[in-house]
């Protein structure tokens, strides 16, 4: 049997034995989870202005991220962001609390390991790359805009 025959037997039997996604539903959940959790956020923004009425809106941001790294943490510890995860796929990884939640879930796994070398080593192996992209981006964004003043350029 030839190279292309075995190949063409092979993908057959893969497209025969991989389970169909339904990506409609997928797609709709993943927007409302999604959508959902926004919503959230937004609420803990106008709940927080009215407690700390005297803070900026800019404070307060930084107040309801806090807040929504922390559930997200301890959804992740009891396992009911694992729940929402597979229920709504990409909906649930908005970027606050899919960062939180990886981050979480990676401490979680690795903690047998010890502290230094099992929780934050490894958890940090999945935030380390967006924390140096993020840094890095800020850094060249800044140096653009550093020599746009030198420039004149103003807005």
């Amino acid at each position: 049997m030839d190279v292309k025959t075995r190949n063409a037997k092979y993908i057959d039997y893969v497209s025969k034995m991989t389970p169909r996604s339904r990506w409609w539903p997928s797609l709709i959940w993943a927007y409302l989870v999604g959508g959902l959790i926004c919503i959230i956020g937004e609420g803990l923004q106008l709940l927080f202005e009215l407690i700390f009425p005297n803070y900026s809106s800019d404070t307060v941001g930084g107040i309801v991220a806090s807040a929504l790294i922390f559930i997200a943490a301890v959804l992740t510890g009891f396992g009911v962001y694992d729940r929402i995860g597979n229920f709504a796929g990409g909906g649930s990884m908005v970027p606050i609390t899919g960062f939180s939640n990886s981050m979480t879930a990676s401490a979680i796994e690795h903690r047998k390991e010890g502290l230094i070398f099992g929780t934050c080593a490894n958890m940090f192996k999945i935030a380390g790359p967006v924390i140096v992209v993020g840094v890095a981006l800020s850094m060249l964004v800044g140096f653009i805009y550093w020599i746009l003043q030198l420039c004149g350029v103003r807005w």
